[in-house]
């Protein structure tokens, strides 16, 4: 093997490909990333066995070949060269590439690349659904946080994807909150599908979508155990989790007794404000909604309060309608489900202080948010 190609576009693509990199494995491959010649381009693939990563880049290819060496190392060296030609050679009987840039020259020892994992790539299967990245980006962004952060209910730490006629339906869950993203589809499915993706493979995709123009394609590889989606010069394959999703359309409310029409910018700081207090005392932050008069606004109070630290009131106009009330909230969670909505108002919808809140977006449809009650003391 040998090549030439441009260190930027090396340094971006190592950077891509790495966060597929195994941490700690006992098969040391998985912490290699492999350079191979493909078409006329230089193809950089990193995986850990759960989730794989391929990037293309544009290259002048002299010589075929393939090797793995050390991801970090690699990156490493290549982001401390300046931004000038690389060159790299294989000698393919010590498995040792030469980098080459400018004046510097480094040898990095590499393992064969026959014993890499073969990473699943784009058959001539067609894609069930293709997204603008932006779309896809949001959506993730949107939902993957809700997922579980640890593996004790496998099914929670993924995301739901649903494909139904025209509506490409995202849901996560933890058991303390729910998040739910419905995309519309410019024209309806062949055939509804519905799996269980990793929360992190989302989130890897995400930060590849932030880096992609073309529309982002999703196929289901043949035996139905792995999700492929492609960019133009990216692939990600994701392992599927096994299991039945709650059914969480259940633990959407049908309907509410209190709604209310708040500015989202006004509420994120009072909540920042009341979480320096709420913090230290179980993370309860009580929300208290009092509806207006015929002539002037309602209002919403928000409180939290910690006999160790002090206290902290913070109130802010909206339009409140119903019957009002008070509920308590996880302080992280009503933070997060805040951040997450885009709009310049959002919806908050109650039943009482048993019920969970429901959040909404003001002005687009699609997203719902839901934070399961805390008591009231």
């Amino acid at each position: 093997m040998k090549l030439t190609c441009l260190q930027e576009n090396l340094k971006r693509g190592l950077a891509t490909v790495s966060h597929a990199v195994a941490g700690k494995s006992t098969l040391p491959v998985l912490s290699n990333v492999l350079l191979a010649t493909d078409g006329g381009r230089l193809k950089l693939a990193a995986t850990n066995l759960d989730v794989g990563i391929t990037h293309w880049i544009g290259a002048q290819v002299q010589e075929e070949g393939a090797i793995t060496v050390p991801a970090k190392l690699l990156a490493d060296v290549i982001g401390g060269l300046p931004n000038d030609r690389v060159t790299l050679t294989l000698d393919a009987r010590t498995q040792t590439v030469k980098v080459e840039c400018a004046r510097y020259t480094s040898n990095i020892k590499g393992i064969e690349a026959e014993e890499f994992p073969i990473i699943p790539t784009v058959s001539d299967r067609a894609p069930a659904v293709s997204l603008s990245p932006a779309t896809l980006r949001e959506a993730i962004d949107q939902v993957a946080f809700a997922a579980a952060s640890d593996d004790t209910r496998p099914v929670l730490a993924g995301v739901l994807v649903r494909l139904r006629e025209n509506r490409l339906t995202f849901a996560a869950a933890d058991g303390f909150r729910l998040a739910t993203r419905v995309v519309q589809l410019p024209e309806a499915v062949a055939q509804p599908q519905e799996f269980i993706v990793p929360a992190r493979s989302l989130v890897e995709l995400a930060r590849i979508a932030a880096d992609s123009e073309g529309q982002i394609s999703l196929t289901m590889s043949p035996s139905g155990g792995q999700a492929l989606f492609h960019t133009e010069n990216t692939e990600l394959v994701s392992r599927l989790i096994d299991g039945k999703f709650p059914d969480f359309e259940r633990i959407i409310p049908s309907q509410y007794l209190t709604r209310s029409i708040l500015d989202t910018a006004e509420l994120a700081k009072a909540v920042k404000l009341a979480s320096f207090f709420a913090n230290p005392s179980q993370n309860v932050v009580k929300l208290t909604l009092e509806p207006g008069g015929e002539l002037g606004p309602g209002r919403l109070v928000i409180s939290a309060n910690a006999a160790e630290v002090g206290d902290n009131t913070g109130e802010i106009d909206g339009m409140i309608h119903g019957e009002g009330g008070q509920i308590a909230l996880n302080v992280k969670y009503l933070a997060d489900a805040i951040a997450a909505i885009k709009t310049a108002q959002v919806a908050l919808e109650t039943q009482g202080s048993q019920n969970p809140g429901v959040f909404k977006p003001v002005g687009q449809e699609g997203y719902v948010h839901i934070v399961m009650p805390m008591s009231l003391r």
